[in-house]
């Protein structure tokens, strides 16, 4: 049980004794995107593939929360190299028809801290998760935690999200669209912040580092289309989007990659990662280093995205 279950239990079980009914009790905020990056930063040793206990213990974690939103929740096991490790799910709405699928890496690449890399992106779909709990929905919507995305595994079909991508077709599932979160916490008004795969990017886009994009493929466009719009008018961060190859680097670099080899629409939502976080893959990319008010429009724009998508 999460650290936010057993308190919460804990605080019932002693006003229950008191008096009031559980019913009484006023209700407790979930944490906060700041909390919730600094447990999954902190742990020790760091959640690697060489680590799945503490994999697990995020896992529970991240189950904890999807199950305190309200959703109904199921782990997703699958062996590599004679260990389990296992995507955590959670699903929201119907039981049944077209589904909307969102999920982000809680994996870390080597013995790092990984603050942006990925713990902003599971802590942007945890934060959605409450959100989304307090919508009634006509559209199924699944939130998804993957694990073992980064090296030696990406792009390997132990990936968690391309053995997430694979069940969704053999299960048949009709999928209306599928989100990535990956990096969406780092953000710098410095001029020149911003670099970009091509040269010619630099007068098109914007040189500081104080948005957020969405990128996807060509076939991608109507999706990315949608959620670019909804994001843009949902916050005051600005949203850039980007359509380009999967060729162009950067484009294809995390879980979303499985989808399209699955035959589904997918984008991601990211900060550029390396593109202008100089942390990225190194010790300093920790929980004091990303912007939690930002972080916050992120996920106040992309619940607007997933609400009018789901109405559709």
């Amino acid at each position: 049980m999460s650290d936010y279950l057993h308190w919460t239990a804990g605080l019932a079980l002693v006003l229950g004794c008191s008096g009031p009914s559980q019913s009484a009790l006023p209700p407790v905020p979930p944490p906060t995107l700041e909390e919730h990056v600094r447990f999954m930063t902190e742990q020790e040793p760091t959640r690697d593939w060489e680590h799945p206990d503490v994999l697990d213990a995020v896992a529970e974690y991240i189950g904890g929360q999807f199950e305190a939103a309200g959703g109904r929740v199921e782990t997703q096991d699958y062996a590599v190299r004679g260990e389990t490790y296992r995507n955590v799910r959670a699903f929201f709405g119907p039981a049944e028809g077209k589904r909307l699928v969102i999920g982000a890496h809680y994996d870390v690449a080597g013995h790092l801290p990984g603050a942006d890399d990925n713990a902003s992106g599971v802590a942007a779909l945890m934060d959605l998760a409450h959100r989304i709990g307090d919508v009634e929905l006509t559209t199924q919507i699944e939130l998804v935690a993957f694990s073992l995305e980064e090296p030696p595994f990406f792009r390997e079909p132990e990936m968690g999200s391309a053995v997430h991508a694979r069940s969704l077709v053999d299960e048949g599932v009709e999928v209306l669209g599928m989100i990535n979160f990956e990096m969406v916490g780092y953000f710098t008004d410095e001029p020149d912040s911003q670099e970009y795969p091509l040269d010619a990017m630099k007068a098109l886009y914007p040189n500081a580092g104080n948005f957020i994009t969405v990128v996807g493929r060509p076939q991608d466009e109507e999706l990315l289309e949608a959620v670019q719009s909804a994001m843009g008018e949902a916050t005051e961060l600005p949203v850039v989007p980007f359509i380009a190859p999967a060729s162009i680097i950067g484009v294809d670099l995390s879980d979303h990659l499985n989808y399209w080899d699955q035959g589904f629409s997918a984008l991601m939502i990211t900060d550029t990662s390396f593109y202008r976080n100089s942390n990225y893959h190194t010790e300093n990319d920790t929980a004091d280093t990303l912007d939690y008010r930002r972080m916050e429009l992120v996920v106040e724009g992309a619940f607007a995205a997933v609400m009018w998508l789901a109405a559709g």
